[in-house]
Protein backbone atom coordinates (compact mmCIF):
# COMPACT_ATOMS: atom_id res chain seq x y z
CA UNK A 1 0.00 0.00 0.00
CA UNK A 2 1.29 3.43 -0.93
CA UNK A 3 1.30 6.13 1.79
CA UNK A 4 2.13 9.68 0.70
CA UNK A 5 1.95 13.27 1.95
CA UNK A 6 1.19 16.13 -0.43
CA UNK A 7 0.36 19.81 -0.18
CA UNK A 8 -3.06 20.40 -1.67
CA UNK A 9 -6.76 21.07 -1.35
CA UNK A 10 -8.70 18.18 0.17
CA UNK A 11 -11.89 19.44 -1.50
CA UNK A 12 -10.28 18.88 -4.92
CA UNK A 13 -8.65 15.53 -4.13
CA UNK A 14 -9.37 12.73 -6.59
CA UNK A 15 -9.23 9.79 -4.17
CA UNK A 16 -12.28 7.55 -3.80
CA UNK A 17 -12.88 8.93 -0.29
CA UNK A 18 -11.76 11.95 1.68
CA UNK A 19 -11.75 12.04 5.46
CA UNK A 20 -13.47 14.96 7.12
CA UNK A 21 -12.04 16.21 10.42
CA UNK A 22 -15.57 16.75 11.68
CA UNK A 23 -17.01 17.94 14.95
CA UNK A 24 -19.36 15.57 16.75
CA UNK A 25 -22.47 17.41 15.52
CA UNK A 26 -21.56 16.60 11.86
CA UNK A 27 -23.17 19.92 10.96
CA UNK A 28 -20.09 21.56 9.46
CA UNK A 29 -17.75 23.98 11.11
CA UNK A 30 -14.42 25.63 10.43
CA UNK A 31 -11.27 24.47 8.70
CA UNK A 32 -11.43 21.23 6.71
CA UNK A 33 -14.97 20.52 7.94
CA UNK A 34 -16.36 23.82 6.67
CA UNK A 35 -14.45 23.61 3.39
CA UNK A 36 -15.73 20.10 2.63
CA UNK A 37 -19.31 21.05 3.48
CA UNK A 38 -19.10 24.14 1.24
CA UNK A 39 -17.56 22.24 -1.67
CA UNK A 40 -19.89 19.21 -1.41
CA UNK A 41 -23.04 21.33 -1.47
CA UNK A 42 -26.15 21.38 0.72
CA UNK A 43 -26.83 17.68 0.19
CA UNK A 44 -23.90 16.85 2.49
CA UNK A 45 -25.55 18.70 5.36
CA UNK A 46 -28.77 16.80 4.65
CA UNK A 47 -26.93 13.47 4.69
CA UNK A 48 -25.18 14.39 7.96
CA UNK A 49 -28.51 15.42 9.47
CA UNK A 50 -29.91 12.00 8.55
CA UNK A 51 -26.88 10.24 10.10
CA UNK A 52 -27.44 12.21 13.30
CA UNK A 53 -31.14 11.36 13.30
CA UNK A 54 -30.76 7.65 12.60
CA UNK A 55 -27.35 6.59 13.97
CA UNK A 56 -25.79 9.18 16.27
CA UNK A 57 -28.48 11.31 17.97
CA UNK A 58 -25.94 12.39 20.61
CA UNK A 59 -23.23 13.13 18.04
CA UNK A 60 -20.40 11.12 16.54
CA UNK A 61 -18.01 10.08 19.34
CA UNK A 62 -14.32 10.99 19.25
CA UNK A 63 -12.32 8.42 17.32
CA UNK A 64 -15.28 6.90 15.47
CA UNK A 65 -16.13 7.30 11.78
CA UNK A 66 -19.16 7.25 9.49
CA UNK A 67 -19.55 7.77 5.74
CA UNK A 68 -21.78 9.85 3.51
CA UNK A 69 -21.74 10.34 -0.25
CA UNK A 70 -19.36 13.03 -1.53
CA UNK A 71 -22.05 14.79 -3.59
CA UNK A 72 -20.34 17.67 -5.47
CA UNK A 73 -16.81 16.66 -4.42
CA UNK A 74 -14.49 14.76 -6.78
CA UNK A 75 -14.37 12.03 -4.09
CA UNK A 76 -17.27 9.59 -4.16
CA UNK A 77 -17.35 9.34 -0.35
CA UNK A 78 -16.73 11.50 2.71
CA UNK A 79 -15.69 9.61 5.82
CA UNK A 80 -16.37 11.79 8.86
CA UNK A 81 -14.30 11.29 12.00
CA UNK A 82 -14.01 13.35 15.17
CA UNK A 83 -10.50 13.99 16.41
CA UNK A 84 -9.59 14.54 20.04
CA UNK A 85 -9.57 18.14 21.26
CA UNK A 86 -6.63 18.90 23.59
CA UNK A 87 -8.44 22.02 24.82
CA UNK A 88 -11.09 19.67 26.27
CA UNK A 89 -8.51 17.41 27.90
CA UNK A 90 -8.56 14.79 25.11
CA UNK A 91 -4.80 14.20 25.07
CA UNK A 92 -4.47 10.45 24.50
CA UNK A 93 -2.69 9.77 21.17
CA UNK A 94 -4.70 6.52 20.91
CA UNK A 95 -7.84 8.63 20.41
CA UNK A 96 -6.15 10.29 17.43
CA UNK A 97 -4.93 6.95 16.05
CA UNK A 98 -8.48 5.61 16.41
CA UNK A 99 -9.60 8.19 13.84
CA UNK A 100 -7.38 6.49 11.24
CA UNK A 101 -8.34 2.97 12.28
CA UNK A 102 -12.10 3.67 12.26
CA UNK A 103 -11.88 5.58 8.97
CA UNK A 104 -10.01 2.70 7.37
CA UNK A 105 -12.60 0.24 8.69
CA UNK A 106 -15.30 2.30 6.95
CA UNK A 107 -13.14 2.51 3.80
CA UNK A 108 -12.77 -1.29 3.70
CA UNK A 109 -16.55 -1.67 3.99
CA UNK A 110 -16.99 0.77 1.08
CA UNK A 111 -14.54 -1.30 -1.04
CA UNK A 112 -12.62 1.75 -2.23
CA UNK A 113 -9.02 1.82 -3.48
CA UNK A 114 -7.83 5.23 -2.24
CA UNK A 115 -8.41 7.50 0.74
CA UNK A 116 -7.16 10.97 1.68
CA UNK A 117 -6.72 12.25 5.22
CA UNK A 118 -6.25 15.80 6.55
CA UNK A 119 -4.17 16.63 9.64
CA UNK A 120 -6.90 15.53 12.06
CA UNK A 121 -6.81 17.51 15.35
CA UNK A 122 -4.04 19.80 14.08
CA UNK A 123 -4.75 23.49 14.46
CA UNK A 124 -7.94 24.41 16.30
CA UNK A 125 -7.96 21.22 18.41
CA UNK A 126 -4.61 22.13 19.94
CA UNK A 127 -2.34 19.28 18.85
CA UNK A 128 1.19 20.09 17.67
CA UNK A 129 1.66 19.28 14.00
CA UNK A 130 4.70 17.06 14.58
CA UNK A 131 2.71 14.93 17.04
CA UNK A 132 -0.31 14.78 14.71
CA UNK A 133 1.96 13.64 11.87
CA UNK A 134 3.69 11.00 14.01
CA UNK A 135 0.44 9.52 15.33
CA UNK A 136 -1.50 9.58 12.05
CA UNK A 137 1.39 8.21 9.97
CA UNK A 138 2.09 5.46 12.52
CA UNK A 139 -1.59 4.46 12.44
CA UNK A 140 -1.60 4.53 8.62
CA UNK A 141 1.48 2.28 8.52
CA UNK A 142 -0.28 -0.19 10.84
CA UNK A 143 -3.31 -0.12 8.57
CA UNK A 144 -1.12 -0.74 5.51
CA UNK A 145 -0.01 -4.01 7.14
CA UNK A 146 -3.61 -5.20 7.54
CA UNK A 147 -3.99 -8.26 5.27
CA UNK A 148 -7.73 -7.56 4.90
CA UNK A 149 -7.53 -4.18 3.18
CA UNK A 150 -10.18 -5.10 0.61
CA UNK A 151 -8.35 -3.49 -2.29
CA UNK A 152 -7.24 -0.24 -0.64
CA UNK A 153 -4.05 0.70 -2.47
CA UNK A 154 -3.35 4.26 -1.32
CA UNK A 155 -3.47 6.40 1.79
CA UNK A 156 -2.74 10.02 0.97
CA UNK A 157 -2.30 12.79 3.53
CA UNK A 158 -3.43 16.05 1.91
CA UNK A 159 -2.11 19.05 3.83
CA UNK A 160 -2.79 22.71 3.19
CA UNK A 161 0.71 24.09 3.81
CA UNK A 162 4.26 23.05 2.90
CA UNK A 163 5.17 23.14 6.62
CA UNK A 164 2.48 20.57 7.40
CA UNK A 165 3.61 18.42 4.49
CA UNK A 166 7.20 18.55 5.80
CA UNK A 167 6.03 17.25 9.20
CA UNK A 168 4.18 14.35 7.56
CA UNK A 169 7.04 13.59 5.16
CA UNK A 170 9.45 13.43 8.11
CA UNK A 171 7.09 11.03 9.92
CA UNK A 172 6.80 8.86 6.79
CA UNK A 173 10.59 8.62 6.53
CA UNK A 174 10.97 7.20 10.06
Amino acid sequence: MKITAVTGDLTQTDTDAVVNAANSSLMGGGGVDGALHAAAGNELLGACTEVRRTQYPDGLPVGEAVSTPGFDLPAQWVIHTVGPNKHRGETDPELLAACVHSSMQVARALRISSIAFPAISGGAYGWEMDEVAEVLVSAAKKEAENPDNNGIEEIRFVLFSPEMTEAFTAALEK
